[in-house]
Formats: structure tokens, C-alpha cells, sequence
């Protein structure tokens, strides 16, 4: 654990309607869609893991499930808040998690629960670029930046000021050299599933 204080948000309120809905508890693998980013959140150095659900009440299941297979319950907590206004885009789901977190939260992971695979080597250096610094943390793979993002707390009002269906590319964008990668050994923090198979 590193001695920051950081949280890990897991993204899970959207419609999915390109997938036809009910995207996230949808069968993946051994188990659901979702598993794999909460899974990724629990293994991340973190003290809160927050699941922001909206469209599909079946995400709280889900949560509650994944912390009692992988939640620390000597290190960690587990919160499921469900959204009303999830329709209003990604932007809503993200503000609701960095509403909710501890006023002294040094920076938190944001996980997108579509993506599945993500390398839980990656946590660890994010967490200890940030200790050294960093604005905010992304993996990189092939020159492509991917997900989770770690984001330091004095982030979280530029974050909180978000508006309609995006995420913080562009914040991220503007950080310029305060914005430090760190490198993948796999393409999992790229792949999403945007189409049910």
C-alpha cells in the first residue's frame, strides 16, 4: 500500500445501448462484464473502492459480489451509489464518485467497467508516479493512452465541472508534462467491449 490515501471509482452507470442494454452484468468469460474492472479496482493500492451504477440495477449485485471475493477488509471499503441522472452522460457518473470522496483522498483511480482486462501491474508505478508529483497517471500501450487514469486531488474541481456524455481526455490533454504515463505490459488497458459478441 503506498502511502498515499487513494480511492478507486468504477464507472458503471451507462446505458450501454450500443450493446443493446444491460451491458455491464451481461456473461463475460467465468462471470459478468463488470467483473473484471471491479476485480482491477479491489487489486488497486486503494483504502475505497466506489461503483457508480445508474441504468442497470444489477451493478449493485454485481459490486456487492465482487467485494466479497476480492475486497482486503482489513485495508478497504466498498460503496455502491446508483445515479439517477446517468443519462446525462459519463460525465455525471464521474462527478457523483469524486462527490463522494474523503476530503483528504490524496488521488483516485477511475476504471471504466467495460473494460475487463486490465493489467493490475500497472497500479502500483501510477501510484508511486503520483507520489512523486504527477497531476494525473494513465498507462500507455503502443503509444496509445488507456485506462484507469489515477487523478490527484487538486484535479477533482476541474473534475467535478465536467458536463455531457465525456470523460477528462480533454483535461488530461492540457496537463501536458504533469500528466506522466507509465507503461503496459498488455493491451488490456485499450479494450473495452462496445458490441455484445
Amino acid at each position: 500500500m503506498t502511502e498515499l490515501r487513494l480511492a478507486a471509482i468504477v464507472l458503471a452507470a451507462g446505458l450501454g445501448a450500443r450493446f443493446g442494454g444491460k451491458k455491464l452484468t451481461s456473461a463475460y468469460g467465468e462471470g459478468l462484464l463488470i467483473d473484471g474492472a471491479l476485480k482491477a479496482a479491489f487489486a488497486a493500492p486503494v483504502e475505497t473502492v466506489l461503483v457508480i451504477g445508474g441504468a442497470d440495477p444489477g451493478v449493485g449485485e454485481a459490486a456487492e459480489a465482487a467485494a466479497e471475493r476480492w475486497q482486503d477488509f482489513d485495508d478497504q471499503d466498498m460503496a455502491y451509489v446508483q445515479i439517477g441522472n446517468y443519462a446525462e452522460g459519463l460525465s455525471a457518473s464521474l462527478k457523483a464518485g469524486i462527490g463522494l470522496l474523503d476530503d483528504d483522498e490524496d488521488g483516485a483511480f477511475v476504471f471504466l467497467g467495460d473494460m475487463p482486462r486490465i493489467p493490475h501491474a500497472i497500479f502500483q508505478p501510477m501510484a508511486e508516479a503520483l507520489a512523486k508529483g504527477a497531476a494525473a497517471v494513465a498507462p500507455m500501450f503502443q503509444g496509445r493512452r488507456g485506462h484507469p487514469v489515477l487523478f490527484s486531488s487538486e484535479l477533482f474541481d476541474e473534475l467535478r465541472a465536467l458536463e455531457g456524455d465525456k470523460g477528462a481526455g480533454a483535461l488530461l490533454d492540457r496537463l501536458g508534462a504533469r500528466l506522466v504515463t507509465v507503461p503496459s505490459p498488455d493491451d488490456g488497458v485499450l479494450f473495452d467491449v462496445d458490441e455484445r459478441k
